[in-house]
């Protein structure tokens, strides 16, 4: 018995992969508007449209949401923080005879500025007696030329040249605006820090008195990034050293890079360059778990987006099979009439790349108008005490984008396989008689 014609022959599958004609175009666009008078495309094809655009819309405003927080997270961390700090081993954090490690990392390549700072804590005590923690930096006077971090630049009070005005205090601080806010203690005004090491002892009670120092505060800033602003107090880097016993020691060496990316590695090659005790942390190591969380959040979120598309894939699925039934009659004409099998399937698979080139164009461009409009207006508040940043960035990257729209593609021409086999294998007998 001979096999039925269109059967079980290999030349329609390879002849699926070629370009549609201009008449099977012409078929697959007939065959979309379906048989409305108006000519309007038919509610399943509307459907499959409306899936692939939400999916691929959803999908780039969610990695965009994720890349927003990488990058602003990025860029306000790097405002008050190096890029590479050079650090010593022990609890105290003490480094002696530091010039020479200054030297040699200013000497090495993609290495742009560094200097001397004092970390510390201390509590703040303001005019009321209201008390705070805080966590003090020391730098050298900055004028935002040639300085290690951006601090400076986001000073929206004084500045960081740390002159006091009254001659009663110990020196000049500059607070956070959040912290200064909490204090009521805003240019001008004096407020208490507590040693973290010189006491005094009361000769009437026989114990250790911490030693108050009294600062004027000569300036704000706001760095946007919550921990910051609501924490952090900067002084001159020789006030520091008086104020936490160091003397002329230091508790490390803030270092700028040319390119932030390649702290890793400067980092490793300054250790190595140093010796022991000398150990590099960069800002990617001491915000590791946050930037995993971002990139795992990142995968989660778009696999989840994904499901969506594969729901459209099903609507294309389904329309296409239907589309199937519906002109099997037509179909078996066009055979009889010349049009071989493979064309009978690239009819089908053009409708489905229609659907799929259609609903991703559209939800490409609402994708990035949203990004766009979210990004630009931040309308949408959020609390700074828990994502360390006041609203919503989103950041679209055009590789993101890129792999969205192949992804969507991908998956409308997959959709289509199995309905074009299906009206591909369909004989001229059978697809006539069939009712």
């Amino acid at each position: 018995m001979s096999p039925r014609p269109g059967a079980g022959r290999p030349e329609w599958a390879a002849g699926l992969l070629r370009w549609p004609s201009a008449l099977e175009r012409q078929i697959a666009l007939r065959y979309l508007r379906g048989r409305s008078v108006n000519r309007l495309a038919s509610l399943s094809t509307w459907i499959a449209i409306g899936g692939v655009m939400v999916g691929v819309a959803a999908l780039i405003v969610i990695l965009g949401v994720t890349n927003g927080l990488r990058d602003d997270l990025r860029e306000r961390i790097l405002v008050a923080n190096p890029h590479l700090r050079i650090l010593t081993y022990g609890n105290s954090l003490r480094m002696d005879g530091w010039k020479p490690a200054l030297d040699a990392a200013r000497a090495t390549p993609g290495v742009v500025a560094a200097a001397p700072e004092v970390l510390t804590k201390s509590l703040i005590i303001n005019s009321a007696e209201y008390p705070a923690a805080v966590d003090i930096i020391g730098i050298d006077p900055d004028t935002a030329r040639g300085s290690v971090t951006d601090l400076a630049q986001h000073v929206v009070k004084g500045d960081l040249s740390f002159r006091a005005t009254q001659d009663s205090v110990d020196g000049a601080i500059v607070l956070g605006h959040r912290l200064a806010a909490r204090l009521s203690a805003f240019q001008g005004d004096i407020v208490s820090l507590v040693s973290p090491t010189a006491a005094k002892v009361n000769r009437a009670l026989g114990l250790q008195m911490p030693k108050f120092w009294r600062f004027e505060v000569t300036g704000i800033f706001d760095t946007g990034m919550y921990q910051y602003d609501d924490g952090f107090a900067v002084m001159a880097l020789p006030t520091a050293q008086r104020f936490a016993g160091l003397g002329e020691a230091v508790t490390g060496i803030q270092i700028r890079l040319a390119n932030p990316w390649q702290a890793p590695g400067i980092g490793r090659a300054l250790e190595k360059k140093l010796g022991y005790p000398y150990r590099a942390f960069d800002w990617q190591s001491q915000n590791a778990s946050l930037f995993s969380a971002l990139k795992l959040e990142k995968l989660a979120m778009g696999l989840i987006i994904c499901l969506i598309m594969i729901v459209a894939a099903f609507n294309i699925i389904g329309t296409l099979t239907m589309v199937v039934a519906e002109k099997t009659r037509e179909i078996g004409i066009l055979q009889a009439m010349g049009l071989p099998a493979p064309s009978v399937g690239r009819v089908f698979l053009a409708q489905g790349s229609i659907v799929g080139l259609v609903g991703t164009s559209v939800g490409m461009v609402l994708g990035l108008g949203v990004s766009l409009l979210i990004d630009r207006s931040g309308w949408i508040r959020i609390d700074p005490a828990v994502y360390f940043i006041d609203h919503l960035p989103v950041h679209v990257e055009a590789l993101d984008v890129m792999v969205v729209v192949v992804i969507s593609l991908a998956v409308t021409v997959l959709a289509t396989i199995h309905p074009s086999r299906a009206a591909a294998r369909l004989t001229p007998v059978e697809a006539i008689r069939h009712e």
